[in-house]
């Protein structure tokens, strides 16, 4: 029984360490999402990412630092934001299209300022 325990104990610290190192994170985002059924500011912005540019805000395109660890973890400079419109909003309000690799080859969707993200299918 102390062996059960002990291992337990142990498979406790190591998932705490992949998590902390924010390699668990992938199984705990959100469900992925088809391009066809988000908004049509989500689609023209990942169309403005393809073509890269020319951007509506001075901020698209910046360096994502993944500072809250909700996407998997990967160098520096891998993952960039891009700002989606909100109708009726002046500001740049709180959704974003995170894009991962130069050429960008992984999108995720937040629409709630980085408290979760849903990879886009495309």
């Amino acid at each position: 029984m102390a062996r059960g325990r002990v291992a337990g104990v142990r498979l406790l610290r190591w998932l705490a360490l992949l998590f902390t190192c924010g390699m668990l994170l992938p199984a705990l985002a959100g469900e992925p999402v088809g391009v066809d059924v988000l908004s049509p500011q989500v689609r023209a912005t990942l169309r403005l990412i393809d073509r890269d540019g020319p951007f509506p805000h001075r901020r698209d395109g910046v360096v994502f630092n993944n500072f809250e660890r909700r996407l998997p973890y990967r160098p520096r400079g891998y993952y960039h934001e891009y700002t989606v419109p909100t109708p009726g909003r002046k500001d740049r309000g709180a959704r974003r299209i995170i894009s991962g690799g130069k050429p960008p080859a992984v999108f995720y969707y937040t629409d709630d300022h980085y408290q979760s993200f849903r990879e886009i299918q495309r």
